[in-house]
């Protein structure tokens, strides 16, 4: 019998508890959501979008599984020194925060970011802008890829 591991969902709850203990860990004002919000206020973190791999070695009965969460962190509007300074740091001390936490999806996956992206001029593509206030802000914005594996 197969294992049955709800992984998807184990991934998002990890990296919003990822988020959680940073923000508790370093005082940050971070709002952080398991999805895309209604409202933008930066610091803004939100899990983006999940796309997974699932590999059959040698068997069906037998999958392994790597989903990938990328999690939206909104520094503030366009990339200004300050909120470049902040996305520093904040990618320097998340990184060790999943590297110390490899198993916070669960006791047989293991998590970790891989990849780190900067998206200097973003917008919201789920809020179309409006005539009363006008197009969406364009934000300075970083996507962190947490990757997990779990087999079974």
């Amino acid at each position: 019998m197969v294992t049955r591991i709800a992984f998807q969902a184990a991934m998002r709850s990890a990296a919003i508890a990822l988020l959680d203990d940073y923000k508790a860990a370093t005082s940050m004002k971070l709002q952080i959501y398991p999805g895309r919000p209604s409202s933008l206020n930066p610091p803004t973190a939100f899990v983006d979008r999940i796309t997974e791999q699932i590999v059959y070695p040698g068997s069906v009965t037998w999958r392994q599984r790597t989903v990938r969460c990328e999690v939206l962190v909104i520094f503030g509007l366009f990339d200004s020194a300050s909120a470049v300074a902040q996305k520093d740091q904040f990618v320097d001390d998340f990184m060790d925060f999943v590297t110390d936490s490899v198993h916070e999806a669960g006791a047989n996956t293991t998590i970790a970011l891989v990849a780190v992206d900067d998206e200097p001029a973003w917008t919201p593509d789920w809020r179309p802008a409006n005539v009363t206030n006008g197009p969406n802000p364009t934000y300075y914005a970083t996507r962190l890829t947490l990757e997990g594996f779990a087999g079974g």
